[in-house]
């Protein structure tokens, strides 16, 4: 039996290795984005609590360098969170551009394979035509055998 055997196939794998560079890309803009999303999340918790403390501190008898002290570490910290934040806009255009080399990796990769799946009806239609061919001529040699053994 014959097999199938797809001239272009090197250019179909180098496209599916393509489209999984850019996976595995993506995988890691995300991986990097989730990362600094749950530390924004963190360093916002941290902020609220050291409002909270502050509140706290003004009851009572106030320390004005422990003030001082606690105002200075919230300012630190919505400086790290706003460094946090750009630096999350960068990943997300990044994310955004590889997400598109990504489409466009797919499309690739599937307009190949389409080229494959065509070539390989074709080429299923044509041995199916050959066998059909084979049976046809089985069949007329078997007849005339017949037709020999009785004439």
């Amino acid at each position: 039996m014959a097999t199938f055997r797809f001239e272009l196939q090197a250019v179909l794998d180098t496209r599916l290795r393509a489209e999984e560079l850019c996976q595995c890309r993506v995988a890691e803009l995300e991986a990097s984005r989730r990362r600094l999303e749950d530390g924004l999340r963190a360093q916002q918790a941290r902020i609220g609590e050291s409002r909270e403390q502050l509140r706290g501190r003004l009851l009572g008898s106030i320390d004005a360098n422990t003030l001082r002290g606690q105002a200075n570490a919230s300012l630190a910290g919505m400086r790290d969170a706003q460094r946090v934040v750009l630096e999350l806009a960068g990943i997300h255009r990044r994310l955004q551009s590889v997400v598109e080399e990504l489409r466009a990796a797919s499309r690739d990769r599937r307009a190949v394979e389409i080229l494959k799946e065509r070539r390989f009806e074709d080429w299923r239609r044509e041995q199916d035509r050959r066998e059909q061919a084979e049976l046809d001529e089985l069949s007329l040699i078997r007849g005339s055998r017949r037709l020999m053994e009785t004439g």
